[in-house]
């Protein structure tokens, strides 16, 4: 498998991270284990979570899927040294438990570590913007976490261009460690976020890019056409807004480049991402075994220019 670094941060990663969102929620934990040896297996190596994975299912109170993910590691001795774990903080954990306080982050990573069942986070990433609290006062946490050992790189997710410029002048002006990674929500559909801008800063400062929503929700697979098809399912008010004819016009051209290269619509828009300038890899899930291996297929997946240019049409 040929690795990216990412950034500057000294690591690197497959072409494509396995997202934990759905450890817990939409995997269970056999499931879960099942998968994770998989893309082990298939030669990728890094898994992103977050401390808020999955409050928002029912019963839940976050931290199921770094949970998941920790008695994997404990089960299966020899694997941490094979993975990267990456993790997010700042989401509403209820109560004070959220934002980017230095106090919260100093609390928050060690629940994430006790967690995951280990003695450092490879990337740990601001999980949005806080407005709340000054980007030097989180910048100076991170510090703290990078000089005892217990996190080797960070990153941010969900910043802006103006956002993301603020932190890097901050870290470059008080000597603090800087956002050396970005995850941004990007894929066929949805480009104007990071698209311009974002995408510039990124590839001017030399960092690396970890794309969220690489298949839209799903609906870039293929299997949601219509409003029948989301009835009942757990992403479907999240794939509702892709109904439309623009969406239409993606999944055309999805199935026309599949069609030629004998590949899944799925494998063509993470290829596609993983092609773009300035991106160092997706985030993709899978729920089944079935569904890793059309990830591990899109890794492999070279499109020719005339392929990229089609779907560059259809989704402008």
């Amino acid at each position: 498998m040929q690795l990216r670094a990412l950034g500057r941060t000294g690591l690197e990663i497959a072409p494509l991270v396995f997202g934990g969102n759905v450890f817990g929620w939409t995997a269970d934990e056999a499931t879960s284990f099942s998968l994770l040896d998989g893309f082990v297996d298939a030669g990728l190596n890094a898994i992103d979570t977050a401390d808020v994975y999955s409050r928002w299912a029912p019963g839940h109170q976050g931290g199921e899927s770094e949970a998941i993910i920790g008695r994997w590691l404990r089960a299966n001795p020899g694997k941490r040294e094979k993975v990267l774990l990456l993790t997010k903080v700042g989401m509403d954990m209820g109560e004070d438990r959220k934002g980017l306080s230095p106090r919260w982050i100093e609390r928050a990573v060690e629940d994430s570590l006790r967690r995951l069942g280990t003695d450092r986070i490879d990337l740990y990433q601001s999980h949005a913007f806080d407005a709340a609290t000054p980007q030097e006062e989180t910048l100076r946490a991170y510090e703290a976490l990078i000089q005892a050992g217990k996190v080797r790189a960070i990153g941010c997710s969900n910043f802006d261009a103006a956002q993301l410029s603020q932190a890097l002048e901050t870290a470059r002006a008080k000597g603090l460690p800087r956002y050396e990674s970005l995850q941004p929500q990007y894929n066929l559909y949805d480009r104007a976020g990071f698209d311009g801008p974002l995408r510039d800063l990124a590839i001017r400062e030399g960092i690396g890019v970890i794309t969220y929503f690489s298949l839209a929700s799903g609906f870039l697979s293929g299997k949601y056409r219509s409003k029948a098809d989301i009835e009942g399912r757990a992403r479907g008010g999240r794939v509702e807004k892709y109904l439309n004819d623009r969406g239409m016009r993606i999944l055309a051209a999805l199935d026309e480049v599949a069609g030629r290269r004998g590949a899944k619509p799925a494998e063509v828009a993470l290829a596609w991402v993983i092609a773009r300038e300035g991106v160092t890899a997706p985030i993709a899930s899978a729920t089944s075994r079935p569904q890793l291996e059309s990830l591990v297929r899109a890794v492999h997946l070279a499109l020719p220019p005339e392929d990229i240019a089609a779907l560059d049409a259809a989704s402008g």
